[in-house]
């Protein structure tokens, strides 16, 4: 699936994301802005708040990037494979590889609790627009708003989390029409229960991936635990046994990434001539780098194999998306919707006196974004420094400084309310491997002399007078920060400690981090502040001309989709909505069960027992984006038909517009999973499970 990979350079500044121009089953909506009418008027359903209630508090967000849902009463989690990869890799060594060989624990006691993996549950959701906006006066220039709206919103999670206990997020929707309050409740205790091999997760691999006809297991299952026993879980689907049927009207929850449907077209250009492409260089050049790194051993491969799946699926999604944005008909169509929103503004001359300059001053943001990207890029992600170490001690350098600030005043991502999810993944004992730590941090430190051409002022103190080969291999060799307990000394000692560090990693990330901050309150306050405004003034336009029933871009938040079981014609091709499992062999063989397309020992030797004609990947119309996977598909009953893990070529566009005339979501069918778990894996214990 097109994981959630998440750029700033991309600078994906979000407002309302449909006007008049929404049509057929389109729109990624707000659990308390449900599409009611589209329901009623198209599928003659009226889902009830106990219906919507219900499935909201069954939807688990997982912070490596994906979507779940329980799916028993004793905190058995569902999402895909590829979601769950990073903790499963997490979990493996040279002599125990689960993503190779798969794993189930027979027994609770069996189970294997995840190194640094945090759940997530939207348990309540409240409108703080009012208090944002009242903390941003109109005489404020544009560094003051910033500052403003950051402290408010500190305090407001701050203040909350205090209250709840409860994780609280406050997120910008409609880019600034509306800031809702997220409460979660936080799950950290998460332990593996069962996994297939990757080779049927992915099978078909890169050749396969955004294709359809597709044969994927990609399925894989949790369970949280509370106080050292699988939680108690109130909300949690129930299974359908006859899963999805054609035409069926079914609806995913789940948490979208990101989508850049409501920017400006000068804003699209912008992503489709520069951003885009610049990103397609980076993913190219670490796919080399990781597979050349592959090859060398069957070890390096295991270690590498999570990375290398995540850049060859975003470099494939980010191809996907920009071919739509240079598709002239996705531009031109936002050109017309975006001139008929700006002649209704000019014809009305409040509007026009409020918000009449919004596009030009977009446009204006952009010119410096220009201006600074690449270095911004280098810096602040910390494209030039990519080892997990370095990302280690940047958090460790910034946390002693944000730390000696009042809570509203500090970084987003240092704020109070954050702390508990900022520590789980400062202090997790995931693997580190150094060999691959130093190829990936001197492939980035070459990256950064290859951009500035030494002409860099930190040049010298990045790079020590060293080749970037051997500042990297000095840097992973010397530092002491693989080491947890140094780590939470650091973190401990404040900035005393900092100060006092001799760490070379450490030392590298204070003498970069003024700059960096540098750049980042530019991009803060001239780019992402400015927009901010800009965009919310079109989005409140937006809302009088065409009312308030539109949906806001993605957020990576709690969103309800909706969609019918349909397949599609290409050209004059007929695309049917399923295929079977043994569809899947008949795939494996016309490839001559070569890698990608070799199925696990497990399933050949069982075949015979497999009923071949159980449905097992299939298609629907509903709105999905990266982030969408693991999202639970369930019909009218809320009972689960079906789980997300991909969209085909056409639904790549998506990010930017919506179709339905080939664009696809694509789903394991709850059949197959069942089908699977039993006849294959000796799981029947699992399989009872499901929905119990």
């Amino acid at each position: 699936m097109h994981r959630l990979v998440l750029f700033m350079a991309l600078a994906s500044l979000t407002t309302a994301a449909v006007g008049p121009e929404a049509r057929s089953d389109e729109g990624m909506w707000l659990y308390d802005q449900p599409p009611r009418e589209l329901l009623q008027s198209r599928h003659n359903f009226a889902p009830t708040e106990a219906w919507l209630e219900h499935l909201r508090l069954s939807s688990v967000r997982f912070n490596s990037g994906g979507s779940g849902s329980f799916v028993s009463s004793s905190g058995l989690v569902m999402t895909n494979h590829h979601v769950g990869a990073d903790a499963i890799q997490k979990l493996s060594t040279q002599q125990r590889d689960l993503l190779q060989a798969g794993f189930y624990a027979t027994n609770q006691s069996d189970e294997i609790r995840c190194v640094d993996l945090e759940l997530n549950v939207l348990v309540a959701i409240t409108d703080v627009t009012a208090s944002v906006n009242a903390a941003v006066l109109p005489n404020m220039s544009a560094s003051e708003s910033q500052l403003a709206r950051r402290a408010v919103m500190n305090t407001i999670e701050q203040e909350t989390h205090d209250k709840s206990g409860l994780r609280s997020d406050v997120v910008t929707l409609y880019q600034g029409g509306q800031y809702h309050l997220y409460q979660f409740r936080r799950y950290t205790d998460v332990r593996l229960v069962f996994a297939p091999e990757q080779s049927i997760a992915f099978f078909g691999g890169d050749p396969d991936n955004f294709e359809f006809p597709r044969f994927c297991l990609d399925v894989c299952f949790f369970r949280v635990y509370e106080n050292d026993e699988p939680a108690k879980i109130q909300h949690f689907l129930s299974w359908s046994q006859q899963g999805a049927q054609a035409n069926e009207l079914v609806f995913v929850s789940g948490h979208p990434g990101r989508t850049s449907r409501s920017l400006t077209s000068s804003h699209l250009q912008m992503l489709r001539d520069v951003s885009i492409p610049s990103q397609l260089d980076l993913l190219r050049r670490r796919e080399v780098l990781y597979s050349t790194y592959s090859q060398r051993s069957l070890e390096n491969a295991r270690r590498a194999k999570d990375e290398l799946f995540g850049v060859q699926n975003s470099r494939k999604a980010r191809l996907g998306g920009l071919a739509g944005l240079q598709d002239p008909s996705v531009v031109k169509a936002k050109q017309d919707a975006e001139q008929s929103l700006q002649q209704w503004v000019q014809e009305n001359p409040r509007h026009n006196t409020e918000c009449g300059t919004a596009w030009k001053d977009i446009e204006s943001t952009l010119k410096v974004l220009r201006d600074v990207r690449d270095e911004y890029n280098l810096l602040e992600p910390g494209t030039a420094f990519q080892t997990t170490l370095f990302q280690i001690a940047r958090t460790l350098v910034r946390m002693a400084a944000e730390d000696a600030k009042t809570n509203s005043n500090r970084l987003r991502e240092f704020a109070q309310a954050g702390r508990e999810s900022l520590e789980q993944e400062l202090f997790s004992t995931a693997p580190i491997y150094p060999d691959l730590e130093t190829i990936k941090l001197a492939d980035s430190l070459a990256m950064f002399v290859e951009q500035t051409k030494y002409q860099h002022p930190l040049t010298s103190a990045i790079l020590a007078e060293k080749s970037p080969r051997q500042r990297a291999a000095e840097l992973v060799a010397k530092t002491t920060l693989a080491d947890v307990a140094v780590r939470k000394e650091l973190a401990n000692g404040g900035q005393a400690a900092i100060d006092a560090s001799t760490d070379p990693m450490i030392r590298l990330a204070v003498a970069v981090d003024a700059r960096s901050r540098e750049l980042r309150t530019v991009v803060e306050q001239q780019v992402e502040e400015p927009q901010r405004q800009a965009y919310a003034k079109i989005a409140q336009a937006r809302f009088t001309a065409y009312g308030t029933s539109v949906y806001p871009d993605a957020t990576f938040t709690l969103r309800l989709a909706l969609g019918v079981v349909a397949g599609y014609t290409d050209g004059t091709e007929k695309i049917e909505p399923w295929t079977t499992l043994g569809g899947a062999f008949h795939h494996a063989e016309s490839h001559g069960s070569q890698e990608p397309f070799r199925l696990p020992n497990r399933w050949i030797e069982r075949r015979d027992k497999i009923r071949a004609d159980v449905p097992f990947n299939f298609l629907s119309t509903v709105d999905i984006i990266g982030g969408n996977s693991g999202s639970p598909v369930v019909n009218r009953k809320g009972e689960v038909v079906g789980l997300i893990f991909d969209g085909n070529l056409p639904s790549l566009v998506l990010d930017f517009a919506y179709s339905d005339e080939q664009a696809r979501a694509l789903s394991v069918d709850s059949r197959a999973i069942k089908e699977c778990l039993t006849a294959i894996y000796d799981a029947s214990e699992l399989a009872d499970e499901l929905g119990r």
